[in-house]
């Protein structure tokens, strides 16, 4: 099931929020549905990863459990807060060029999408336990015409 809530205007959240699942199609649609045609398959790709590890690294797949995303545009940035149900993890400040180096290759694969979201967006937080992703993407700004000659 998918509720959603309010569409973001101004300084206003919408919210859309789903069982833990990996079809996500529907999901990402909406939460790109105002972003700009030129960002929407690099978002897409990063909001993808971020819903799939709150599902399923998060979650477990429970569909008794609940991704919530929040989602707004504020001052010429885009944010979407990402929460899940999950017992949480700490994520590593050594995330930099190669965040796979420090992993066994077993768990190398984890650590390319935590590097996927730091190419993607602008701003990628954790909250302290864990459970909670805070993305930001800063929209170009136009310039005014120069009057010079």
């Amino acid at each position: 099931m998918i509720t959603i809530s309010l569409r973001p205007v101004a300084r206003y959240w919408g919210t859309i929020s789903f069982a833990s699942t990996l079809y996500l199609c529907p999901i990402l649609d909406l939460l790109l549905a105002e972003i700009p045609a030129k960002l929407q398959a690099e978002l897409r790709l990063g909001l993808q990863e971020a819903l799939v590890n709150a599902a399923k690294h998060g979650n477990n797949l429970d569909p008794s459990k609940t991704v919530v995303v929040r989602f707004s545009l504020i001052d010429n940035q885009y944010w979407w807060i990402i929460s899940d149900q999950g017992s949480g993890f700490t994520p590593s400040s050594t995330i930099e060029e190669e965040p796979t180096d420090y992993l066994p290759p077993d768990e190398s694969e984890s650590g390319r999408g935590l590097c996927l979201l730091h190419q993607i967006f602008d701003q990628v937080e954790w909250n302290r336990k864990g459970t909670e992703l805070r993305l930001c993407k800063q929209m170009e700004t136009r310039r005014g015409l120069s009057l010079r000659r």
